[in-house]
């Protein structure tokens, strides 16, 4: 029953065990080396990269009796106590529990004397945020003007609510969020000091879910091994995490890039029964979009990717403007997901959308359908109205049902198709989709003349 958790077990102890963070162990050692410490510090970024672990082995390096190069010898006495969490002169204060003024008053009344063992006595204030208007009133006194044996380590997941008076006398440094790969590295690594059998698939699924945080990397690690009884498999890793996994979001994008309503709809309800977040779903697909439509534009980023082939063959069979218009319909659709009547019909309706809203397809055929007020007249092509399918004319005579008067017909002297014409015009983005909506109305030269086809009142 004296099992520790993978967190703490494998918590970092100086610098040169810290993962990532290059920027921020790079600065501190270099001032304790030239003996240029600041007296407050504060470190930012979101959970689990690294903030009181930099905060604390900076304390141990403040007091530690053989400090070599800046790291610290982890040996001493001090070390060892700080290591223990006994070292008098490290307060470390958890500012969510500590809000009131009255609090601070009492934490600092005692900073004007000297350290009790070590060389410094060091406040340590974790999500320093939490403090009230009057607490940090209170702290801005001793922090601007402090006994030169004191200094202040506060840590944060939002600066953004620190008074600017607070933060301009302290040395800030941003702690970024991990990359995938390093933190894959990581586990393997563990796992392997630890002696349990993994699959690099599975690993790759932890540390995609753990979203840049190191500490919720080694809690779902510490999850997949008591999951996957001693060992940890691709398979168990993917149900342990709810069944979002890439197989099912690989296969929504192709549904969506095959335009098959039907299909897509086969994928959500298998999400479905597998308990999948709609949110997480959509979140997941957004990131593949943005996989696929950086490798459209820059391919060599694909080179990097674990799913190289695949993202690289969605790359060419899917159009960009379809990429473009997917990611942006569901970063719209994460807004009004919460509006809907339930999670899982919003994120139904969002992939409904993003389908009814493709472009039409050059030469109006196959599945890039548009709506009746979108349609484009191609040569012969005669609008749909009523529910009745589009019909071609043989020559110049036209049959079946007539043209809506209020549509701009295309010119006869027109030698090309709209769609040939609008290709030529080399337009894009916006332009291009308003030009697709629209009917040639005539020739000046090389000047071009298009209407917008008005929705009849019965659509």
């Amino acid at each position: 029953m004296s099992y520790q958790a993978l967190a703490r077990k494998w918590r970092p102890r100086r610098f040169s065990e810290i993962t990532g963070q290059i920027h921020v162990v790079r600065a501190l050692r270099n001032a304790l080396i030239h003996d240029r410490v600041h007296h407050a510090y504060l470190f930012t970024g979101t959970r689990g990269v690294g903030k009181t672990t930099l905060a604390r082995i900076l304390a141990k390096a403040l007091n530690c009796n053989h400090l070599s190069e800046g790291e610290p010898c982890c040996q001493c006495d001090a070390c060892v106590a700080v290591d223990e969490g006994r070292f008098a002169d490290l307060i470390e204060v958890d500012a969510a529990s500590r809000t009131r003024v009255e609090d601070t008053r009492e934490l600092l009344e005692n900073a004007q004397y000297a350290p009790a063992s070590g060389r410094y006595k060091i406040y340590l204030i974790d999500e320093v945020h939490m403090l009230s208007g009057h607490s940090f009133n209170a702290l801005l006194k001793t922090l601007e003007e402090p006994p030169p044996h004191v200094k202040f380590l506060l840590a944060t997941t939002d600066p953004h609510k620190i008074p600017v008076t607070v933060l301009s006398r302290c040395l800030q440094f941003n702690l970024s969020k991990l990359p995938q790969p390093l933190i894959q590295s990581r586990l393997e690594n563990i796992l392997a000091a630890e002696a349990v059998a993994f699959e690099e698939d599975a690993l790759k699924l932890l540390a995609r879910a753990a979203n840049g945080s190191l500490r919720d990397a080694l809690s779902l690690l510490d999850q997949a091994i008591v999951y996957g009884g001693g060992s940890v498999k691709a398979d168990e890793v993917a149900e342990m995490l709810g069944g979002v996994t890439q197989r099912s979001l690989k296969g929504l994008v192709e549904a969506l890039g095959a335009g098959d309503a039907s299909l897509v709809m086969h994928e959500v309800m298998q999400l479905a029964e597998t308990a999948a977040d709609p949110a997480e779903v959509l979140s997941g697909l957004l990131g593949l979009l943005h996989r696929i439509a950086l490798a459209q534009q820059l391919p060599e980023t694909a080179d990097q990717d674990e799913e190289r082939e695949w993202i690289l063959a969605q790359a060419g069979e899917l159009a960009p403007e379809d990429v473009q218009l997917f990611y942006q319909i569901g970063v719209m659709g994460r807004k009004d997901l919460p509006w809907s009547p339930d999670p899982n019909t919003g994120l139904e309706m969002i992939l409904l959308w993003m389908l009814a809203f493709r472009p039409l397809e050059e030469g109006g055929g196959g599945h890039h359908q548009a709506g009746r007020a979108g349609a484009t007249i191609r040569g012969g092509d005669v609008p749909a109205r009523e529910g009745k399918a589009p019909e071609k004319r043989a020559d110049d005579t036209q049959s079946g049902p007539a043209p809506d008067a209020n549509v701009p017909q295309q010119p006869e002297s027109a030698l090309e198709p709209w769609s040939a014409l609008v290709a030529k015009m080399k337009l894009a983005g916006m332009a291009r989709e308003l030009a697709h909506h629209c009917v040639l109305h005539r020739l000046e030269g090389i000047s071009v003349c298009w209407c917008w086809i008005r929705p009849s009142s019965n659509f």
